[in-house]
């Protein structure tokens, strides 16, 4: 069946709402020309890594601890997949959304800083940034635009600590500010949750659109494949996030988008 139907209902949601919460997964940077991730670590999908561990392993908080230099190798190479990349017309379709609604969420798990190169500004970036670099000896902090030139692991310019980026890792927790803002997020309420390019395994990434439904808020899911709420959203999209996103904008936009807000009164 198309999804011409399920867009524009969604459309017509998007017309009448005023507080949105947006969660992306790795699908809406694919393309951006970014592999879609199994985690942090994607690019590993096929068995152990060269150094004969499981990427879960090598970009573990252990790892980075006991065995720096292998974890910031495959940190590395994932950011040299994202490297001259750009924010595609899905991000910047969810920042330029974002100034008609009263509150307009993006909770990303994606940490290639693609959604904040875009523009959104109400942005939880649950997963961190590969770009934001701190010490884990002392207060120095930094921002980067890609690691070329860095040594890895990089010490830090005034204690010789161990320098790392603002990502959680696998095994470690998650960043309690962050949290937070989703909790308030959450408990002040919302008229439309929409989940795009994720598998939602993670319990904090599925559990919003969960409780949205069972208190019979619209829910909506952009996603080619299926995913572990994909049974449990009201509108169900199986396309490409930036494709879909451009195809709201036009509706919200055009001669379909008037319709949309005169059916929305």
């Amino acid at each position: 069946m198309s999804d011409f139907v399920p867009i524009r209902a969604l459309a017509a949601e998007l017309a009448r709402a005023r507080r949105v919460l947006v969660i992306t997964g790795a699908g809406i940077s694919a393309d951006s020309g970014l592999p879609t991730y199994r985690g942090v670590g994607g690019l590993y999908d096929n068995g152990p890594t060269a150094d004969g561990v499981a990427i879960e392993e090598a970009l573990s908080g252990t790892m980075m601890r006991t065995r720096p230099e292998l974890c910031w190798k495959y940190l590395g190479e994932i950011e040299q997949a994202c490297r001259g990349r750009q924010p595609n017309a899905g991000h910047e379709v969810l920042a330029a959304l974002a100034s008609r609604y009263e509150q307009f969420t993006v909770l990303t798990q994606n940490v290639d800083g693609f959604h904040r190169n875009a523009g959104s500004r109400d942005l939880i970036e649950i997963h961190g940034n590969l770009h934001q670099l701190h010490c884990s000896a002392c207060p120095y902090e930094t921002e980067v635009q890609d690691y070329d030139g860095l040594d890895l692991p990089p010490s830090c310019p005034y204690c010789v600590g161990l320098v790392r980026p603002r990502v959680v890792l696998f095994g470690e927790a998650l960043p309690e500010r962050e949290l937070s803002r989703l909790y308030r997020v959450i408990e002040r309420g919302v008229d439309l949750v929409i989940s795009i390019g994720t598998t939602s395994v993670f319990p904090y990434i599925a559990q919003p659109v969960i409780a949205a439904a069972r208190k019979g808020v619209p829910t909506a899911e952009i996603n080619p494949g299926a995913s572990e709420v994909s049974h449990l959203v009201r509108y169900r999209i199986r396309e490409r996030a930036a494709a879909a996103l451009q195809q709201l904008r036009e509706m919200l936009d055009g001669e379909a988008g008037t319709g949309l807000k005169a059916q929305a009164r």
